[in-house]
């Protein structure tokens, strides 16, 4: 193998729990992935992983749908009310552990968009109207020729 290509190893069910073990410990990830002769990345990343999904475990997960819960859908809407600027993914962490039934963020923004809660881009700028434009310009032509000194002696507001 060429000495520019990484070999990739994944790491077994058994040491990722062991890891993960050592993190509860209240360890440090440096520590850990020093330790096991890992990256402090893969450590940081499987820590992650476990505090958003409560599993460690790699490959496909075979998801069971369930009938959804209308408190939960009721939850959800009243956490996003609460707080505005929590995300999907944060209201998804708190849905989970007030009712003990893993909810995707993805199944919290559907349940937002039947509640009529969308995610909001901030404006840009506030649209001028056409008498808008025609104030503005007659103000920067009326100014045009003020010196440095007018514009810091206040005398914008005579």
């Amino acid at each position: 193998m060429a000495n520019n290509q990484s070999v990739r190893r994944h790491l077994e069910a058994f040491t990722r729990g062991r890891i993960i073990g050592k993190l509860e410990e209240s360890r440090s990830v440096t520590s850990v992935a020093a330790e096991f002769g890992i990256a402090h990345s893969i450590v940081s990343r499987l820590w992650r992983q476990f505090q958003t999904t409560g599993t460690a475990i790699r490959g496909s997960v075979v998801v069971v749908h369930e009938e959804p819960h209308p408190q939960d859908d009721r939850y959800i809407v009243l956490q996003a009310r609460r707080n505005r600027r929590q995300t999907a993914g944060e209201i998804s962490r708190h849905t989970t552990q007030a009712t003990g039934r893993p909810i995707s963020r993805f199944t919290v923004a559907r349940r937002l968009h039947g509640g009529g809660l969308f995610a909001r881009r901030p404006v840009r700028c506030v649209p001028l109207t056409p008498d808008h434009r025609r104030r503005r310009s007659l103000w920067c032509r009326e100014h045009r020729n003020w010196r440095d000194n007018e514009w810091g002696r206040g005398t914008l507001y005579r």
